[in-house]
């Protein structure tokens, strides 16, 4: 359930930055049809765009994933390391017998 949340955030943001980039590049056709920039400017500014954009989509998806552990973490839902650590101990108490 949790998982699905954060692919479907995950997703939301991926899907905006690819929307982001289709609406960036039309923006810009529109601004060199108009002769606001040259071809060159319009190069530097899609690419300085994208860069941004990839720079929040990393961010975002990084406040997601800290913030879906914190509330792991406030339920007190046993994570992947923490079964492993407790199974290695039934491990070594089983076999110290």
């Amino acid at each position: 359930m949790v998982k699905e949340s954060v692919d479907k955030a995950i997703s939301l943001v991926l899907g905006l930055a690819v929307a982001s980039k289709d609406k960036i590049d039309s923006t810009i056709d529109e601004l060199v049809q108009k002769g606001q920039v040259s071809k060159e400017e319009s190069r530097n500014l899609a690419q300085t765009l994208l860069q941004k954009g990839e720079e929040t989509k990393l961010s975002i998806e990084t406040m997601v994933q800290e913030r879906v552990q914190s509330l792991l973490k406030e339920q007190r839902v046993a994570m992947l390391d923490d079964i492993e650590r407790l199974e290695k101990r039934i491990a070594d108490l089983e076999n110290s017998r």
